[in-house]
């Protein structure tokens, strides 16, 4: 066939799809990737060349180009059976089953002969297989994968987790799920006092228990006795009814805190104003993964505040120092806006809604709307290494909310609006970071893995924040937008995560050092 081809001076697209399938077979690879080239020119309509190319590729071990080439062909054919076969399997080999399962399910793969557990588990046996999405004797459907991974995720024991696909004959797989649980106090031992006492360092440690009787009901709690900030929070959750698409929890929380008005954290800055704050909530609410997709959150919190020791100034008026009783609902939609697992790029949103009577004299309601949309994208072929994280977020505020209901621009390890470069406390009290009733802020940053043994971890994050918040008075806010970069060091011990944090405000040249620490 080589032969004959050569011999013609001009080749039709035919005879280079034969003559570069011969070349193939020889193992002349670059020379047959030269003639399905040539054949893509003359019919770049035809499926064969850029799929044929895709072998290529693949058997010289250009792992990146056959997945291009395979996905061009799909793209004129998206139904080809050899090709989508392939393309999965090349994910599949890579790890990437979210992208195997898209491009198997277009041919009615992959069969699930059975569903395996790689060690003996805790949890009951009924309740992790009502997480399952997908049964044995069915075709697994990527809708039933996210489905089964939102579930999991929401028992709340599963630190790591995998479930991946044993090849059987033919068509057939086995599921195997493989689960590091969190059952007990902590992971053995030095996983248990490293997990209650990792809040040592700023006077707070972390009572926990996991997975009581084995039905995924948790019990997790927090006490802090720093001078300046007490508090005493605790919260109990478990899937409702033995159900894992739904999860109900209970919440206390208990402060005393000390607040400073500050326009800054550093050096010696004006005191807009101070108090003592006393609150104590109690809520409870109800969580639905209703599948991979969607999901809705739902509850109420009954709540008291008072202030003591209140220096006014022109950081404090009274329209926020509102006292008393206060009954909120709670509701929140979560929705994934895009997931491309090819890529390994994804982006999910969330509303939430909080509407709130305070009987202060005279009774106020007011309202809380926040908006966040984030995305991540993962840039090599598996692993996490170098992936890319961006959250945008904004909040606002309708009618009269009382102080501690504001939000905060600043960090502090009781508040998820951080800006890295604007630490919230001043001589241990809080209130030097931006507060507000209306907020946009921005969260940028890259981890790049350094090393990683199992058992320890150490990742290095540069960030960028920029934000802008307004509050209820011309002392409180922000004025101009905030910008913030630095660098996050992040270090994973026997599951339990420790943040170096240095930030440099951009706009003062302020230098920020911060220590935080995770589950």
């Amino acid at each position: 066939m080589v032969r004959e081809a050569q011999a013609q001076g001009t080749r039709s697209a035919d005879v280079e799809y034969y003559y570069g399938s011969a070349l193939a077979q020889l193992g002349r690879w670059d020379d047959a990737a030269k003639a399905f080239r040539r054949g893509l020119m003359l019919a770049p309509d035809d499926k064969r060349f850029p799929i044929e190319l895709g072998g290529v590729a693949y058997k010289q071990k250009h792992n990146r180009e056959a997945l291009t080439w395979l996905r061009r062909g799909i793209e004129i054919d998206p139904f080809d059976s050899y090709a989508n076969d392939f393309l999965a399997t090349i994910y599949f080999v890579h790890g990437n089953l979210e992208a195997a399962l898209k491009y198997w399910n277009r041919i009615k793969k992959p069969f699930i002969e059975e569903i395996q557990t790689d060690r003996e588990l805790k949890i009951r046996p009924v309740l992790l297989d009502r997480a399952f999405a997908f049964s044995p004797a069915n075709e697994l459907r990527l809708s039933d994968y996210r489905t089964t991974k939102r579930r999991l995720e929401g028992l709340g024991i599963f630190a790591l987790y995998r479930i991946t696909l044993v090849a059987g004959d033919d068509t057939r797989f086995a599921a195997t799920f493989d689960g590091k649980e969190r059952d007990g106090a902590g992971d053995g031992k030095w996983g248990a006092l490293l997990g209650v006492f990792r809040g040592l360092p700023y006077q707070t440690v972390y009572p926990e228990y996991f997975n009581i009787g084995g039905e995924a009901k948790n019990f997790t709690s927090l006490i802090r006795w720093d001078a300046q900030k007490r508090r005493v929070a605790a919260d109990f959750s478990s899937p409702l009814e033995g159900n894992p698409k739904y999860r109900y929890q209970f919440d206390l929380d208990l402060r005393n805190e000390n607040w400073d008005i500050l326009p800054s954290f550093k050096g010696a800055a004006p005191l807009l104003g101070g108090l003592n704050l006393r609150t104590e909530a109690l809520g409870g609410r109800v969580e639905s993964f209703n599948s991979g997709r969607w999901g809705w959150t739902t509850g109420a919190e009954f709540s008291h505040r008072d202030y003591r020791s209140v220096l006014a100034g022109s950081g404090l008026s009274p329209d926020v120092l509102l006292s008393g009783f206060q009954l909120k609902h709670l509701a929140e939609l979560n929705y994934q806006l895009m997931r491309v697992p090819e890529r390994r790029i994804s982006m999910e949103s969330s509303i939430s809604l909080q509407t709130a009577a305070i009987w202060s004299s005279p009774r106020h309601t007011f309202e809380k709307l926040q908006g966040r949309l984030s995305g991540e994208w993962s840039p090599q072929l598996n692993g996490d290494d170098y992936k890319v994280q961006q959250t945008l977020r904004a909040g606002t505020t309708f009618g009269q909310a009382p102080f501690d209901e504001l939000f905060m621009l600043g960090l502090e390890r009781d508040n998820d609006l951080s800006m890295r470069a604007h630490i919230a406390t001043h001589d241990g009290r809080k209130g030097s970071a931006p507060l507000g009733g209306n907020y946009m802020l921005s969260n940028w940053e890259i981890d790049k893995h350094v090393y990683n043994n199992g058992i320890f971890g150490l990742k290095l994050s540069p960030f960028l924040d920029t934000g802008r918040i307004n509050g209820p008075t011309p002392g409180l806010g922000s004025k101009k937008w905030l910008w913030d970069t630095g660098v996050q060091t992040k270090i994973s011990v026997l599951g339990v995560g420790i943040t170096f944090t240095y930030g440099k405000d951009l706009r003062s040249g302020n230098n920020a050092f911060y220590v935080t620490t995770s589950r």
